[in-house]
């Protein structure tokens, strides 16, 4: 309203007003109120988006799973209702899901004979050589020492023959000069970049596995001679990927390093899966990856850093699209969530075929 307006307008104040001047008044008040109206609507349209993004977790958005921990406390009673009115899956193997470790190992590295001691009925310590019954069950073993210490004595002799000096060839399961064998660095190279366990963490295990103390500056040793080992084998693989494949995943994720964000690029199919550190998710570490254009396939998610890179053809993520659907359903407009429930069944029906078909 204006501004020479009384703030506060009694009853006696407006009939000694005229008619002119009450007509203004209304005329001011209507906008006012329209535009209060606009800001009114304008604001609970906010207030409904923000309560749906406070209430998005890993199955309606991108949020990691591991997001999904700060609510079960708070949602508890909601779940549980949930939970009543459609089972919850459970933790390992699915009905009709083929089963692996009752298939057995593949392998026996030793037997154990169990044979009776004494007999139940008579006491008699004494059996036939020749069992009328043999049951068997394979199962896999902790042994007690899984790590031995190995002294290779290599000799240097004198031919019967010729009289020449020969010495031995060192195993190729060592390096020359190393304290750990070509297995062992290995496995640790696993423990450390695949298992991300930390050093501290490696020489306990090490100590529990064979009673050996190894320390903090050989395995960090072990791991970088191990990168450098290993390359050019990446190398070859990343130039394989660029110049043979028709068709890739890629995707990226927050990777700590010594308490510094860092962030692990993965590209892989069925036939592999190469992993590449880097210090930002940009377009150009993208291009650094995989080239300034791509001759294939890109499946990735929707993150702002794929799309418009050059490629034969795009396909985003179903599982990320599914999400943003649920999302739609519960976002307020006109045709929402009709619209959600639709993309929804029809990425289902497609995970459902592909399930069928594989």
């Amino acid at each position: 309203m204006g501004k020479d307006l009384p703030l506060k307008l009694e009853r006696e104040t407006l009939l000694q007003l005229a008619p002119e001047q009450l007509v203004d008044m209304i005329v001011e008040q209507a906008i006012a109120i329209q535009k209060l109206n606009s800001r009114i609507l304008e604001l609970e349209e906010k207030v409904e988006k923000l309560k749906v993004s406070r209430d998005l977790d890993s199955t309606t958005s991108s949020k990691p799973p591991s997001g999904d921990l700060l609510k079960k406390t708070e949602n508890k009673l909601e779940e549980q209702s949930q939970q009543n009115e459609a089972t919850k899956r459970k933790p390992g193997g699915q009905p009709g899901h083929p089963g692996k470790t009752r298939k057995g190992f593949g392998r026996v590295d030793r037997f154990e004979t169990l044979r009776p001691q004494v007999c139940s009925c008579c006491g008699n310590r004494e059996f036939r050589c020749e069992p009328i019954k043999i049951e068997t069950q394979p199962v896999a073993q902790l042994v007690e020492r899984p790590i031995e210490i190995v002294e290779y004595q290599r000799h240097t002799c004198i031919c019967s023959q010729c009289g020449s000096t020969q010495t031995a060839d060192w195993s190729p399961e060592i390096v020359p000069g190393q304290d750990i064998g070509i297995r062992l660095q290995a496995f640790l190279g696993w423990a450390n970049n695949y298992a991300h366990i930390p050093y501290e963490k490696q020489q306990e295990m090490l100590w529990e596995l064979g009673q050996i103390e190894i320390g903090l500056g050989t395995l960090v040793a072990t791991n970088e001679r191990i990168q450098t080992a290993i390359e050019p084998s990446i190398n070859e693989l990343s130039s394989w990927i660029k110049q043979t494949q028709p068709n890739i995943h890629v995707d990226e994720t927050p990777w700590s390093v010594k308490g510094i964000k860092e962030w692990l690029w993965v590209v892989a199919n069925s036939d592999f899966c190469l992993f590449t550190a880097a210090d930002t998710r940009s377009r150009s570490e993208l291009e650094t990856i995989l080239g300034a254009k791509y001759v294939g396939v890109l499946s990735s998610d929707d993150f702002s850093v794929y799309n418009g890179y050059q490629v034969v053809a795009q396909q985003k993520c179903l599982a990320h699209l599914r999400r943003h659907f649920k999302k739609l359903i519960i976002l307020p407009g006109l045709h929402n969530q009709a619209i959600g429930e639709v993309f929804v069944d029809l990425i289902d029906e497609a995970f459902r075929s592909y399930a069928l078909r594989v």
